[in-house]
């Protein structure tokens, strides 16, 4: 018969902060002149966590402690563990000075910057304010930072899907129709035979790593059309910038019209009636609870981006 599992004993943090000083100073004693405690105080502390953990967390290596591999992995956990509490206090921090709501959003480097800018507006009129921090990067780091709620949402264009290890809740907020825009002399030239003018027509399109490049791939191959695919890229404001120098037609939301002739002085050539473009929130909770994120969530649907 297996006996039971004896309870852990309590994890002292103040231990831990000993151990996470000392691992980042790489010794006792600068970590000693950084706390502002004796060597011994901090040595015998960490023997106590040693103690607790019941393993060993750093070797000698001649006058050098070098991480064991148990200290490695303390190490990685202490980072996220310390993190979260900085953003604690600074949380609570400016929600005590200015009683607004924080929110800290990844935005997929694909995600139009104007898509993100209308999801997020309505989240800006809060009646309690809002204070937005933006970040933008790569699909998987995002989710990975909000697994480690580093972020409260990640706006994107495509679900989570099925991941074993990330524990993520994918709320769409809209979709969009997608048409093909050029510099005026390209426009003038293949707008008027549209769709069948872009066969061998040079074109700028997202990676295949993205969702809107399968469904454009797809409306191409249904109208067996043979663009001639002179760039492709992760980032939609990259795109949209060698788009403007002429070098081929791009991709982008309808929506967004009239910001494009604005911005990047680009007419629409012809609309893909059948591709739409969909925009996500992705969250740690099924059922979203942070009202700047519910907000994102009402105000993508009044927006009618479709």
């Amino acid at each position: 018969m297996t006996s039971p599992a004896l309870p852990l004993a309590p994890l002292n943090h103040r231990h831990l902060h000993y151990f996470w000083v000392v691992a980042k100073e790489g010794g006792i004693s600068r970590a000693a002149a950084r706390l502002g405690v004796a060597v011994q105080t901090i040595s015998s502390q960490l023997k106590e966590l040693e103690q607790t953990l019941g393993t060993a967390l750093f070797t000698q290596e001649g006058r050098r402690l070098v991480l064991t591999e148990a200290g490695r992995t303390t190490l990685h956990y202490a980072d996220q563990i310390f993190l979260l509490g900085a953003q604690l206090q600074e949380t609570l921090q400016a929600q005590g000075e200015t009683h607004r709501l924080r929110l800290t959003v990844g935005i997929s480097d694909a995600l139009p910057k104007l898509i993100a800018y209308r999801l997020l507006e309505a989240a800006l009129h809060l009646p309690q304010g809002l204070r937005l921090i933006c970040q933008e990067g790569e699909f998987d780091e995002l989710l990975a930072d909000l697994a480690l709620h580093k972020l409260d949402v990640v706006l994107t264009d495509r679900p989570a899907g099925s991941r074993p290890n990330l524990r993520v809740f994918s709320h769409p907020v809209g979709e969009c129709r997608i048409g093909f825009y050029a510099t005026p002399a390209l426009a003038d030239q293949l707008g008027p035979g549209f769709p069948a003018s872009l066969e061998g027509a040079p074109l700028l399109l997202p990676t295949r790593d993205t969702a809107l490049r399968s469904r454009i791939d797809a409306w191409l191959s249904a109208r067996n059309l043979h663009p001639d695919v002179v760039g492709e890229f992760e980032d939609s404001a990259l795109l949209m910038t060698f788009g403007r120098s002429g070098l081929g037609l791009f991709p982008a939301p309808s929506l967004l019209a009239a910001n494009l002739a604005e911005q990047f002085g680009a007419q629409a050539v012809g609309e893909m009636e059948d591709v739409r473009e969909q925009y996500y929130a992705i969250s740690n909770e099924r059922r979203i609870r942070h009202p700047a994120v519910e907000a994102i969530r009402l105000g993508a649907a009044a927006l009618e981006l479709g």
